[in-house]
């Protein structure tokens, strides 16, 4: 049996919730601003306002189910403020203690890494400051877990503000070959 469901890549730029329909006062850009998606489409996940990178969407809620597991592996560059100490990357490594709705939460041992140079299709995404302000730096972080901003709370609580936050790769899929606001029908996800 054919399938009609239809399957999305899109590298979500800065500035955009991860929804079509948006209710409050507020005006925000919304996903369906990017692309005609059809009736029905799903961002699998979300990645908040101030974060870009790979999204997928899809009009299968099942594959929006099993996506959304944690055999999935969720990749991110996350660029902080200062020159991240190997210590605090090996504290997000082991894990450590953030709050989730009002409860406290140990994340999961996770692949941690500082980078020593960022991909060039990451893109530049928009400037957040320059060195005047002080040095930045580059950890990969991956995950298999996704509680609400984690990598965000993980960085902050090591001492180190996440002030770019780019997921770069769900399985298998990596967000090379894209460029930020692009959208890519694909076969599968």
């Amino acid at each position: 049996m054919e399938s009609t469901h239809r399957h999305f890549l899109l590298y979500k730029p800065h500035g955009y919730i991860s929804q079509f329909i948006y209710e409050k006062k507020r005006t925000k850009h919304k996903l369906g601003e990017l692309y005609d998606f059809p009736e029905g489409t799903m961002a699998i996940g979300r990645l908040d306002e101030n974060s870009e990178g790979l999204l997928f969407l899809t009009t299968d809620g099942m594959t929006s189910e099993r996506v959304r597991g944690a055999h999935y592996e969720k990749e991110y560059y996350a660029q902080v403020d200062g020159d991240i100490t190997e210590e605090a990357v090996e504290q997000m490594r082991n894990g450590v203690l953030i709050g989730v709705k009002g409860e406290k939460y140990m994340t999961k041992p996770c692949v941690a890494d500082k980078l020593d140079q960022l991909p060039d299709w990451v893109g530049e995404g928009r400037r957040i400051r320059d060195e005047r302000h002080g040095p930045t730096s580059w950890v990969r972080i991956v995950l298999t877990e996704g509680k609400f901003r984690q990598v965000r709370k993980m960085t902050a609580h090591v001492g180190y503000a996440t002030l770019r936050l780019v997921r770069v790769r769900i399985g298998e899929v990596s967000l090379e070959g894209l460029k930020v606001g692009e959208v890519k029908e694909v076969d599968t996800l």
